[in-house]
């Protein structure tokens, strides 16, 4: 459920973001399924199904983290599909990897180190791609949704989950109060303050619903909406270019 982004609450560098992520990634699955109780694994399986990712596919999970929803694709893709699970982060790859040789999967997940800004895959090669709390963390959103568009052939799909603001009010306080109260002071308990302290102001900074749909449109892609989840408090931006979503 959590990504970092930096211990400053402006401008992360990339560096930044990287050394965060290194250094969470030895407890960052207990700690998304202690804050989510759970739930975050059910909205990740509903990002790889709205990712329309289905046997024989070429599937691509960018921002992949510890690799849940790479490996939910490969078992969506099955023996004949190929999955690439791509992050930045050597340490979250590595667990990934780990995770991965542990689950007994039906095709072999590609684990490549890179940049979401510059992915390393040609144009059009990609038939499903997810992400799941990387888009906020990114320091060029735009940049980032232009280089899914890219290595997405006509008519994918991606699916994109974060944090979303939520509309309403008492959801908006509600968010605000787990954030404060729950999710940094479970984070400090395991000495990590200064990577958690961050989200509240992350998410207020994340574009809404409304704009993450003109930020895609900007980005190329010729059919995009936004699914709020969770009472609004998370959402899935689902894009497509070269025939409409469904």
């Amino acid at each position: 459920m959590l990504s970092t982004s930096t211990v400053e609450l402006t401008s992360p560098t990339a560096t930044d973001i990287q050394g965060i992520f290194d250094r969470i990634a030895p407890v960052y699955d207990e700690l998304n399924q202690r804050l989510s109780l759970g739930l975050h694994r059910v909205w990740k399986h509903m990002a790889v199904r709205w990712s329309g990712a289905t046997a024989g596919d070429t599937a691509l999970d960018v921002c992949c983290g510890s690799g849940d929803l790479a490996i939910m694709l490969a078992s969506q893709v099955g023996a004949a599909g190929t999955v690439y699970g791509l992050d930045f982060s050597s340490e979250q790859l590595g667990v990934a990897q780990r995770r991965s040789h542990q689950a007994y999967l039906p095709t072999p997940i590609h684990w490549i180190q890179g940049d979401a800004l510059a992915l390393p895959l040609a144009n059009q090669s990609i038939d499903a791609a997810t992400m799941a709390y990387g888009l906020r963390n990114l320091t060029d959103i735009p940049t980032g949704l232009s280089e899914l568009r890219r290595v997405l052939k006509p008519g994918a799909k991606a699916a994109i989950l974060d944090f979303h603001r939520p509309q309403s009010s008492w959801a908006e306080q509600f968010q605000r109060w787990y954030l404060e109260h729950i999710v940094v002071p479970t984070a400090c308990n395991l000495g990590l303050t200064d990577e958690y302290a961050y989200i509240a102001p992350s998410v207020e900074r994340f574009p809404t619903g409304p704009e993450q749909v003109q930020l895609a449109h900007g980005a190329g892609f010729s059919q995009a909406v936004h699914y709020p989840i969770a009472a609004g408090l998370m959402g899935v931006l689902v894009v497509s270019y070269g025939h409409d979503l469904g």
